[in-house]
């Protein structure tokens, strides 16, 4: 067992985008929670069907460190330079690939949960909505 986390740990190094993304997931649950607290009901971040997008995120990262370890593929022509400054990374392997949408997604989502527990961030999401905007159109929707 103690070489299997060890194994794990060693993965989880070498692609420093899981921890990154770890990070994303757990500001977002917290966020959601106070949001929750403050509505009086469950969100998409904290309740069954946000935890489970969460675990599945993270477990798609763990398959893909597997499938980057056993096909080598860079995926670096398709991420926007500006992107790939911010993250500083110089291969862009599937996990790094998804790791970048997955943390994507999060930012936005935390910025919203910010947003509605009323913390003063509106100008902060607006500029990340129009930052992400050039990319993709498929954003989280606000509530």
């Amino acid at each position: 067992m103690n070489d299997f986390l060890t194994t794990a740990m060693e993965l989880i190094h070498q692609h420093n985008i899981i921890l990154l993304v770890a990070l994303m997931v757990c500001a977002d649950t917290i966020l959601g929670f106070f949001r929750a607290i403050k509505q009086h009901k469950f969100n998409s971040s904290f309740g069954i069907d946000g935890a489970i997008r969460k675990i599945t995120m993270l477990l798609t990262l763990v398959f893909l460190v597997l499938l980057d370890t056993a096909v080598h593929i860079n995926l670096i022509a398709i991420v926007p330079a500006e992107v790939l400054t911010a993250i500083g990374v110089e291969v862009v392997g599937t996990t790094e690939f998804f790791g970048i949408l997955y943390i994507s997604y999060e930012a936005v989502s935390i910025l919203k949960n910010m947003t509605m527990c009323g913390l003063p961030v509106k100008s902060v999401e607006t500029k990340l909505r129009d930052f992400l905007g050039k990319y993709t159109d498929e954003l989280p929707d606000i509530e």
